[in-house]
């Protein structure tokens, strides 16, 4: 397996596995990735600003994220807790596996990569937010040995509930 930025011709095949997660969460009652986000604009975007990746296995995408160094506005009021650290960060967004490639731990591998990426970027910090009924991705990134740090509110008014590692 390897990772490589994306490139506007990944745009199909992420938006794909983008779809599969938006069914889950619907399947599953969660109101997340609904009301056509993330469309090909937002990926689009990802891919422009250099922020956006794609997990490859025999050539084949696999899965996605985004891993971004540009400071999150929604994180700057944290509620109910309060960030392990205040300096530098990296944010995860956006993490999607193909639904044929489940089971195989491939999400463990994409936050250590972008525990990678954050050294690489001599960045020690790793945050991330989810919405509040996504427990298989707070599951996930317990396992990862994220904190809970409390509750934050996207620019749209969304809940979600906020996650930090160190390292």
């Amino acid at each position: 397996m390897e990772f490589r930025k994306s490139t506007k011709s990944d745009i199909t095949k992420i938006m794909d596995i983008v779809k599969q997660a938006q069914a889950y969460f619907k399947e599953q009652n969660i109101d997340q990735w609904q009301n056509n986000y993330p469309n090909e604009e937002v990926i689009n975007n990802d891919i422009e600003n250099g922020e956006s990746y794609v997990m490859l296995e025999n050539g084949n995408i696999i899965a996605t994220t985004v891993i971004s160094f540009t400071k999150e506005t929604s994180y700057e009021n944290i509620l109910d807790g309060k960030w392990i650290t205040n300096g530098d960060y990296g944010v995860i967004h956006r993490i999607a596996v193909d639904n044929t490639q489940k089971g195989k731990g491939l999400s463990h591998k994409i936050i250590k990569y972008a525990e990678d990426v954050c050294r690489q970027n001599k960045v020690n910090s790793l945050k991330v937010d989810t919405h509040e009924e996504n427990i298989p991705m707070q599951n996930l990134l317990k396992k990862n040995g994220f904190k809970y740090c409390g509750i934050i509110y996207l620019e749209d008014g969304g809940k979600r509930v906020a996650f930090e590692k160190t390292f």
